[in-house]
């Protein structure tokens, strides 16, 4: 159908990272009008992360998880609904990505749970789901998905060409050149699931709160050489990642504060390879995600990249809530039959569409 006016979208968004829901509302026409509004972060409760951290790789008790998952989400766009004071009957689509579980593109495998038909019949809101697979289906990664909406905030920046870094459980780039055509996006290599395992392991925490446990330690330098000599940073783009993709054998015998310190060292040249596969060298690096709240990596990476590394904030960006807004934003392209994925952001043959949708009613 066209979109020729926009529409007020809710998008929902469960990271790599496990943290738990995000959740935004956009209006938007899917092209260059987005209008933001009311946002919320959602914390999985640690028993919950648990189980969801059981089913990575598709397997244990996936159908069980997902149900306890959309059941969650649910419970959350009615308290944003509610925060917003904006009846479901006012939201004309949800945006719903579910979890990823299993991303395997190289077997033409991606795997995303929650059940889009029983949250559309839990909240009485048309829902877009299962994003993925259409573009893996055609042939590309899968991922990432978030150049588009990147671009469409991008619109009015100054600067180009511009690279937008996300690190979550794994990092991605997305490079905006001059033209509405200079878009490319590729996944980095680790975010913060290396990082945030190891935090748990040894200090019972989800994150290294601050930088603490890292800006503590010293870089195991033949440690990270040997991280770095995985064969997918020779690969050229478009690629992709799984959320373990990475075996961190080599920090295993490092204290707790170093093993930290090589991981954000890890993170960070994999960005610095990355920025070398660019057509040409940023002006400027925008990092969202939950990454950009760690002083240590900030650190790192401006050592790394060499030109401004600010978070989105200071290009007026929620960088908290952007793949949640991103989400709502797909989902209105969805709907209207637009692109949702490029042969420069994922390697597809052609522009393509993706995402199901699920009627309330």
């Amino acid at each position: 159908m066209t979109v020729q006016n926009p529409i007020l979208a809710l998008g929902l968004m469960s990271g790599t990272s496990c943290d738990g829901i995000d959740a935004a509302l956009v209006r938007t026409d899917g092209r260059a009008r987005v209008e933001c509004g009311r946002a919320l972060k959602h914390p999985y409760p640690d028993a919950f992360r648990r189980r969801l951290r059981s089913v990575m790789g598709g397997k244990g008790a996936v159908a069980q998880v997902a149900e306890d998952l959309t059941y969650r989400h649910a419970l959350v766009v009615k308290e944003l609904l509610s925060l917003a004071d904006i009846p479901p009957s006012q939201v004309a689509l949800l945006g719903f990505h579910g979890q990823t579980v299993l991303h395997e593109p190289h077997n033409c495998r991606t795997l995303q749970i929650g059940d889009g038909a029983l949250l559309a019949r839990l909240t009485g809101i048309d829902t877009i789901s299962d994003f993925r697979s259409a573009d893996v289906a055609a042939g590309g990664q899968g991922a990432p998905l978030v150049p588009i909406y990147h671009q469409a905030l991008a619109a009015n920046l100054p600067e180009r060409p511009i690279a937008v870094l996300n690190l979550g459980g794994v990092g991605n780039v997305t490079w905006i050149g001059p033209g509405e055509a200079d878009l490319i996006a590729f996944d980095t290599g680790p975010g913060n699931a290396l990082l945030d395992d190891w935090a748990m392991r040894h200090t019972g925490k989800p994150i290294d709160e601050d930088g603490r446990l890292a800006r503590a330690g010293r870089v195991d330098r033949q440690a990270l050489q040997a991280l770095l000599q995985d064969p997918f940073f020779s690969k050229p783009p478009p690629k992709s990642l799984d959320r373990d993709a990475f075996d961190p054998e080599p920090v295993a015998r490092l204290s707790p504060s170093d093993g930290a310190a090589t991981l954000v060292a890890f993170t960070a040249a994999a960005v610095g390879l990355a920025s070398h596969m660019l057509p040409a060298a940023p002006r400027r690096w925008l990092i969202s995600g939950g990454g950009r709240s760690n002083p240590a990596l900030m650190a790192a990476l401006a050592r790394e990249l060499g030109p401004p590394v600010e978070p989105v904030e200071a290009a007026g960006w929620d960088g908290d809530v952007l793949e949640a807004q991103a989400f709502a934003y797909l989902a209105v392209r969805s709907l209207a039959g637009l692109p949702l994925t490029l042969p420069s952001t994922t390697g597809v043959h052609q522009p393509t569409n993706g995402g199901r949708l699920d009627r309330a009613g």
